[in-house]
């Protein structure tokens, strides 16, 4: 049985990503060609058919992003992994009202694939923990996504 495709988000997916969340994002290296994965957290659906991320604007994946646009963003959620392909632009490239200096990436879905393995569901929630100053991250992590959601 093939796994369902979808041109945008489903609603499980869109509200999941209304909130700070694990997510790997997959680019193109720029000076390899191979796949980079990185971590972030700061990812917001900005519509079914839109998601923004900030990344320090010093990241590589910035770079990446300048020579090939194409990235997947991976997610688990909804019982399931799924992989959200999309062409990734930078809207901003420094955040107004954050202390940081972070670009703002939208990117613009083509596709929406489950990917999870036949016969099987995600029984729990991936979660971490910052590692720094947990109140000066809480503050810097409502800032940077509350200015994604006005942007």
């Amino acid at each position: 049985m093939a796994n369902q495709v979808e041109p945008r988000l489903i609603k499980p997916l869109y509200d999941e990503m209304q909130r700070e969340r694990f997510v790997t994002l997959a680019t193109i290296d720029h000076e390899t060609g191979g796949p980079n994965v990185s971590a972030i957290s700061w990812v917001l659906a900005k519509n079914d058919s839109t998601i923004y991320f900030a990344v320090d604007n010093r990241s590589r994946i910035l770079q990446n992003i300048a020579k090939n646009n194409k990235v997947v963003i991976n997610i688990i959620a909804n019982e399931s992994t799924y992989s959200i392909q999309g062409e990734a632009v930078v809207k901003e490239d420094r955040i107004k009202d954050v202390p940081l200096k972070l670009a703002l990436i939208a990117v613009n879905i083509i596709e929406v694939r489950d990917v999870m393995f036949y016969g099987s569901k995600i029984t729990s929630v991936v979660q971490y923990d910052k590692t720094y100053d947990k109140k000066a991250a809480e503050r810097l992590d409502k800032q940077v996504m509350e200015a994604m959601k006005k942007a």
